[in-house]
């Protein structure tokens, strides 16, 4: 499609500083952990896994739209509906197919192996909506096409639906302080920052909680969702009990920690 890679790279850089300003303004929990660092690290995965994709994969999910569509794939390519429709449908669908991708990377184990990297963050930040294993982008993305030649996605929705995906994951990260009254109201649709912060708790039975990224109703829906940490958003603990050593969390050793035992 036309301009996708400028419109996506812009609205990843323009969110990354609207949220990185708000963070120093109106910052949620104080850091305990090098910010320089950790920056460095998950900006360094973003390269990375840019770069693993775009040389792995023969197609991206906008280009396996074209082509659903060229060769009429998909249940929207066969059903007779508005544009509107089929845009609002697509980005309803996929939203639910990531929030079961990310269910299920929590329990199963081998895939948690894989994504226990985003989880090892120290501190959360908007940096840490970036924060992802390369195997894990991968599977990731064939899950997406998988979705998208399945539904017969319009491109403009993909399109959509990805910088959407980016920006929310960023959004909801961030290290941010909203009021609590326009939290309560927002959280009815989107995830926010406070309703995702509680999936980083180091509590497990926290952790298997609020997996959404976009919209919040999948966790409503599908039992998942709680409203409050125990600890409070403050005082709470942030990552994974085994991981909590900074020299375990350099880039080299994220890459290989699935792959070897915890303790490395």
């Amino acid at each position: 499609m036309p301009g996708e890679n400028v419109i996506r790279l812009a609205c990843f850089f323009g969110v990354l500083m609207v949220i990185a300003i708000w963070e120093v303004f109106a910052p949620r929990r104080a850091l305990t952990d090098s910010k320089r660092r950790r920056w460095v690290t998950n900006l360094s995965l973003v390269v990375i896994n840019t770069t693993v994709v775009r040389f792995s994969l023969p197609i991206l999910p906008v280009g396996m739209s074209v082509m659903a569509r060229n060769q009429g794939w998909g249940i929207l390519n066969i059903i007779i509906l508005p544009s509107w429709i089929k845009i609002i449908l697509t980005l309803v669908i996929l939203d639910f197919v990531i929030y079961l991708q990310h269910v299920l990377f929590l329990f199963l184990p081998i895939l948690w192996r894989l994504h226990r990297m985003h989880h090892t963050d120290l501190n959360i930040d908007v940096t840490t909506g970036n924060r992802f294993h390369p195997v894990e982008i991968l599977i990731s993305m064939v899950i997406k096409l998988a979705a998208v030649a399945l539904l017969g996605a319009p491109a403009l929705a993909v399109v959509i639906f990805e910088v959407a995906l980016n920006a929310t994951s960023q959004f909801n990260h961030g290290n941010v302080r909203i009021p609590e009254t326009l939290d309560r109201w927002l959280r009815l649709v989107v995830v926010t920052p406070d309703m995702h912060r509680i999936h980083h708790s180091i509590i497990p039975r926290e952790t298997n909680s609020n997996f959404g990224f976009d919209l919040s109703w999948w966790d409503r829906l599908c039992g998942t969702y709680r409203a409050q940490p125990e600890q409070g958003h403050i005082t709470m603990i942030i990552g994974l009990e085994e991981f909590r050593d900074p020299a375990m969390l350099t880039l080299p050793r994220l890459l290989v920690q699935p792959f070897v035992l915890k303790s490395m």
